[in-house]
């Protein structure tokens, strides 16, 4: 009788073989994939965005205002996925730590445009390098196809976008947050 991957052999070069086995199993798993470099890529975001007001979206916020990508704090809204109300208040924080600025906009002087600071500008370019230095550490394995590895992903992304949008990131890590709880039977 052949051994199935649970009875086989240790893989040569590891201790137990556990981690060649479970690699095995998974391989096919689109969802363990994506998870696992998900999971990987969190950890080193973390690490380089954590002291940042609003960790990770107070990043995408410092990002936008460096580039200049929003005409108005609503729009930065809609572009970042943040809820407004959210957004204001992560602005607030980002203002008192002298990364953003905001300024009446040109166009409307009602509407208020948020632009980086001086400290801002050059902790985004920090941290976007700093996260550059991750993000190839983890595609690393890939060599020289890197890049259309990355041509890929965004195609992808684009179309599970257009399948998926995401017009409010906040309720979307809220839900997530409940799916992690206990699970419940469903009755048949």
């Amino acid at each position: 009788m052949a051994q199935d991957a649970a009875t086989a052999p240790p893989a040569p070069g590891s201790e137990d073989g556990g981690e060649q086995i479970a690699a095995d199993l998974l391989k096919d798993d689109f969802g363990w994939v994506v998870g696992v470099i998900l999971r990987r890529y969190l950890r080193a975001s973390d690490e380089i965005v954590n002291d940042i007001p609003g960790g990770p979206r107070g990043y995408q916020v410092i990002a936008s205002a460096s580039q200049n990508l929003a005409t108005n704090q609503g729009a930065m809204a809609a572009q970042l996925g943040i809820d407004r109300t959210v957004l204001t208040y992560l602005i607030d924080d980002l203002e008192a730590a002298g990364l953003v600025a905001r300024q009446p906009d040109p166009a409307d002087r009602r509407s208020r445009r948020v632009v980086a600071t001086e400290a801002g500008l050059a902790l985004w370019q920090d941290r976007r390098e700093a996260l550059a230095t991750a993000e190839a550490e983890i595609l690393s394995v890939l060599g020289g196809e890197q890049s259309a590895f990355k041509e890929l992903l965004q195609r992808v992304a684009m179309h599970a976008d257009r399948l998926d949008p995401v017009h409010n990131a906040c309720q979307i890590v809220q839900e997530l947050g409940e799916d992690t709880g206990p699970r419940r039977r469903r009755r048949t």
